[in-house]
């Protein structure tokens, strides 16, 4: 099957990109070749600059969190009456 046609389901949910993947190896091993000069500039930076430092590089070394919302919204009429007994039951019984 070709990319883009009708029922191609395209990447895979959470599969990485593979450049995003080669660019977050290549800053671990910047980091792991340099660790030590990097963590004596980062002594001698100020707080802010050290936190600021770490921050934008952050999401390339860690996924990031996802947001999630939650419904509470139960749409009674479409339920069927088995399905409101088992609600009314939990309710009850909660």
């Amino acid at each position: 099957m070709a990319k883009f046609e009708n029922g191609n389901p395209g990447r895979p949910k959470g599969a990485k990109n593979k450049s995003t993947i080669q660019i977050r190896e290549k800053i671990q091993a910047l980091f792991d070749d340099n660790f030590e000069t990097i963590q004596g500039d980062l002594e001698s930076l100020e707080a802010k600059d050290r936190l600021k430092f770490m921050t934008d590089l952050m999401p390339y070394l860690m996924p990031k969190l996802q947001s999630t919302s939650y419904n509470t919204e139960i749409d009674l009429d479409g339920m069927t009456d088995e399905q409101l007994d088992v609600l009314i039951k939990r309710i009850i019984n909660e």
